[in-house]
């Protein structure tokens, strides 16, 4: 592996549904095109935008709203490697490193999952904590977990 190679800056998303606290369900986004590849949205920080900036662009490109409450943002980067077999072809990057924020949707809100020119999801479910750790994506898991346990504690998130 190239040691030269840098980690993508990246932003992702923590989304509690609209019936938050009533249920605490999450967003979770199934990849197209990609068997079994259920995650949260995510996408990479462009040029000189602030996490928050690409947070809220990312959002309107892969559910088609950015409507939406910002909660918190977890206070540290987490850093993941691409799978070996794909880490040479996707970007010059090895992995990315990733700034997590809670938001919840606002009940007026439409999800869209065709509102942009490419599409990245093309189904979306909201869960419960233990559905979402059987259905998202392993590589994914430990991160998700890190992020959701650090909201719960701070009572960002409350079951």
């Amino acid at each position: 592996m190239n040691q030269n190679r840098k980690y993508r800056p990246n932003v992702a998303a923590v989304i509690l549904s609209p019936n938050y606290p009533n249920e605490v369900k999450y967003f979770l986004g199934k990849r197209k095109g990609v068997r079994r590849a259920w995650q949260f949205p995510q996408g990479g920080i462009d040029g000189d935008e602030t996490p928050t900036e690409a947070l809220l662009r990312e959002l309107e490109e892969e559910i088609g709203t950015r409507n939406v409450d910002i909660i918190a943002e977890y206070p540290e980067w987490i850093s993941y490697e691409f799978p070996s077999s794909k880490s040479d072809t996707i970007y010059p990057f090895i992995g990315q490193t990733q700034k997590y924020f809670l938001v919840k949707l606002k009940e007026e809100a439409d999800i869209a999952l065709d509102s942009y020119i490419k599409p990245e999801f093309e189904e979306f479910t909201f869960v419960s904590e233990s559905e979402l750790f059987k259905k998202a994506l392993y590589m994914k898991r430990r991160a998700y977990r890190r992020v959701i346990d650090y909201f719960k504690k701070e009572g960002k998130i409350i079951c």
